[in-house]
């Protein structure tokens, strides 16, 4: 009897199908970002390694920012729906709003894609969304690995991570010790979940069928905020800021000012989206809608009194920052103001 031999795609790893998606993405990227790419290895894809020439940016005294995170279990809903050409776009925004917190500029964007088999038209659905993703935050997408796992991945399951590298001029680079008492919180409103509490919105969802109003609202896009709040640490309009992601705006607000100042908040100025309404109406606590969601507020700012009245002026209608509380001196890191309106 003839012995079948060993092979690594009988193992379930399809080489052929992984480099089919290594050309693809390097096709994409090579199109997406053309004008850009004077500025990198223009074989970045598919290569060791990727480069690029910080030098092109022509900023004094460079400082290198850098992020990395992902889309947590948004990616289920994203599996349940069948629908993956937003969740690329999810992926950037959680890494580059955190890389402007600091006002660093993005420069470029790599992702990590796990998967136990490769379904090679939902991965180009990814890779779409993560390219426009970046060309929302104005970055490049220079590399990555895509890793096919069987075995540690159950049929059709797969992970996402991202890695983000922005640049800023040392001396520009924002500083929470420049908050003072007295100086106003703005909130910039969220365009929904975002990509955070996904794990306690799937409980809720357990067994029940997604209505059209949720297949809507879960699977919004992050909203990435690169170009109005860079504009705004540009024109030193801001002295600090916080993404309002994992931990609400409890946990994130507070990374934002320095000790032996006090966040004070006025929840009822807070305008509540739609879905927050209805996670509310599930039986949960404001304390614990605050610290799992953003409800409505995507990322906050933090600005002298007298230049205030300028943020508005960099933002479109839906997207306008407003006055939500000020800065006090108090061992209390968060102090609320009355309560938010559902």
């Amino acid at each position: 009897m003839k012995k079948t031999k060993n092979s690594y795609k009988k193992s379930g790893v399809n080489i052929e199908t992984a480099e089919k998606f290594t050309n693809y993405i390097r096709k994409s990227s090579k199109q997406a970002f053309r004008k850009k790419l004077d500025k990198v290895n223009k074989n970045n894809i598919g290569s060791f390694s990727s480069a690029f020439d910080i030098k092109s940016e022509k900023i004094n005294d460079p400082l290198i920012v850098s992020s990395t995170d992902g889309v947590g279990t948004k990616l289920e809903i994203a599996n349940q729906l069948k629908k993956f050409d937003t969740i690329g776009i999810d992926l950037v925004a959680m890494c580059v709003n955190d890389l402007i917190v600091q006002g660093a500029k993005p420069l470029f964007f790599l992702d990590y894609i796990a998967t136990g088999k490769l379904n090679l038209s939902k991965m180009k659905k990814i890779v779409k969304g993560i390219i426009r993703g970046c060309k929302i935050s104005n970055c490049i997408l220079v590399g990555g690995e895509t890793a096919e796992m069987p075995g540690i991945y159950e049929k059709n399951k797969f992970d996402l991570a991202g890695f983000s590298v922005g640049i800023i001029s040392k001396k520009k680079l924002a500083q929470r010790s420049k908050v003072k008492k007295n100086d106003l919180i703005f909130a910039i409103p969220s365009n929904g979940l975002h990509s955070n509490g996904f794990s306690l919105v799937r409980k809720l969802l357990k067994n029940k069928k997604i209505d059209n109003f949720l297949k809507k609202e879960l699977l919004i896009p992050t909203k990435i905020y690169t170009k109005e709040v860079l504009e705004l640490y540009k024109r030193n309009l801001i002295k600090s800021s916080a993404n309002i992601t994992g931990g609400g705006i409890i946990e994130n607000i507070t990374r934002s000012i320095p000790k032996g100042l006090t966040a004070n908040i006025d929840l009822s100025k807070i305008k509540v989206l739609k879905i927050f309404k209805w996670l509310k109406n599930k039986n949960i606590s404001d304390n614990e809608m605050l610290k799992t969601f953003n409800c409505g507020v995507g990322f906050c700012l933090i600005v002298d009194k007298k230049k205030s009245s300028k943020l508005k002026n960099f933002f479109k209608k839906n997207f306008r920052p407003y006055e939500i509380g000020y800065i006090s001196k108090s061992s209390k890191k968060i102090n609320f103001l009355k309560k938010i309106r559902w």
